[in-house]
């Protein structure tokens, strides 16, 4: 995953020397996590008198909002992930380094990471989240998650593996549980990833493999609740779950999934739907480091902050995005990318300010709506208050995807797979990449 454009040498000679074009004597902000919300404090902070760590286990920055097309045969990571140091590499005050973060000690002001120690005098933790399972039994052995790159690409591979098998066993019933696919959850990501799955089946493997029975084919949405995407109006949420069935796609309301053997899963109430895929969508927690600071945590396992998004009796911490809870009496934060970026700029602008020795302002989140696709030229959205389906929520979804793609390579290969998939028909993606 190289940036277009940029000749190799140069980027090799910007990379090797990342401390040379910051003041060593400036105070040092480390920024853990290079997701939506710590890419953004780096770039916030920019122009401050400052030298800005970047620390990630990954090289690259991920547009999560995409990572289902990924999933379902629509794009490869590549299109939806773009290197940090590509990213940021005109930032003259800002250096990237690929490590994995084991800890931090607050008293000594260090981060301990597996390639050594980083000391700050400011830290941003936006370590993001992890899929929840909620401990219901054999679901993160055998079931799939989809928070990375990897999980992804397995689920691809799962899903073109089981009609691969499937178009070679000779028991019916095994066959038919080859060729059920659960998703677990009704929010954004579970209508998404149902939708998806549906219109690859029954517009493209369909015609990949034309011996298999369609009929054996079934796509179930289990949500535990009553309804679908529960943050949207009740109007949008029975016109998701409309669309969903008219695609083929079985919405069940009431069903919570209790086990998971990867062979079945059993609801609660005691039916067992056979089935060899099953895709978790039902919950996201923060990452499992944000429980291993010593900090009090609250939902989800998040770090409480206080308004300002800093840790109380450690002003110079600042947790933003999917592992923070802003301790105000209030409901926690949705866990989606622009409560993210609004934290990022608070934490950055309270960071400036800190080193004017002024007080920080306090977060205050604008929501700018919600949407959700459900195929093609199908979707939800609430804009600003403003609710509309269909045709033109689909267009809203698009634009509004491409613009916030990082990259003009990135938004132009996206652009490009959906038109392809769009006039033809067709998933670029149906490759099973390891066994």
């Amino acid at each position: 995953m190289s940036a277009a454009g940029s000749p190799a040498p140069a980027a090799a000679r910007a990379d090797a020397r990342p401390a040379a074009r910051a003041d060593a004597a400036a105070p040092t902000v480390v920024v853990v996590g290079a997701g939506f919300g710590g890419l953004r404090v780096a770039r916030e902070l920019a122009g401050a008198p400052l030298r800005v760590i970047l620390l990630d286990r990954h090289n690259y920055h991920l547009f999560q909002p995409l990572l289902y097309q990924v999933a379902t045969a629509g794009l490869e990571p590549e299109g939806i992930a773009r290197p940090v140091r590509a990213i940021l590499r005109g930032q003259r005050n800002f250096e990237f380094r690929m490590a994995e973060v084991q800890g931090v000690d607050l008293d000594a002001r260090t981060v301990r990471t597996d390639a050594g120690n980083v000391a700050y005098d400011h830290l941003v933790l936006a370590l993001g989240g992890e899929t929840n399972f909620y401990g219901v039994e054999g679901a993160a052995r055998h079931g799939f998650g989809l928070k990375d790159v990897d999980d992804a690409v397995a689920i691809r591979n799962q899903v073109l593996r089981c009609f691969e098998e499937a178009t070679l066993e000779a028991d019916a019933a095994r066959r038919r549980a080859l060729l059920t696919f659960l998703v677990v959850g009704g929010g954004p990501t579970g209508v998404e990833m149902a939708g998806a799955f549906a219109e690859l089946v029954r517009v493209v493997l369909v015609k990949d493999y034309p011996r298999l029975d369609l009929a054996d084919v079934r796509i179930l949405l289990l949500e535990a609740s009553s309804r679908l995407l529960a943050a949207m109006p009740p109007r949008l949420s029975a016109t998701a779950a409309d669309t969903l069935w008219a695609k083929h796609v079985e919405v069940r309301f009431g069903a919570a999934v209790e086990a998971y053997d990867g062979s079945g899963a059993r609801l609660r109430g005691g039916e067992t739907i056979p089935a060899r895929t099953l895709v978790w969508a039902a919950g996201v927690r923060a990452a499992a480091l944000a429980g291993t600071l010593g900090l009090r945590t609250g939902p989800q396992g998040r770090v409480a902050v206080t308004p300002t998004l800093q840790v109380p009796g450690h002003p110079e911490v600042f947790v933003i995005g999917d592992a923070a809870w802003v301790d105000d009496g209030g409901p926690p934060h949705p866990m989606m990318a622009p409560v993210a970026l609004q934290m990022a700029r608070t934490a950055a602008r309270n960071i400036t300010l800190a080193l004017r020795g002024r007080p920080g302002e306090a977060f205050r989140f604008r929501d700018p709506g919600s949407l959700a696709t459900i195929g093609r030229r199908a979707a939800v959205a609430r804009v600003h208050g403003l609710s509309f389906t269909g045709f033109p929520a689909w267009v809203v979804w698009l634009v509004v995807h491409l613009v916030q793609l990082i990259g003009f390579r990135n938004k132009l290969v996206v652009l490009i797979n959906w038109a392809w998939d769009y006039f033809f028909y067709d998933r670029a993606v149906r490759l099973i990449t390891r066994r």
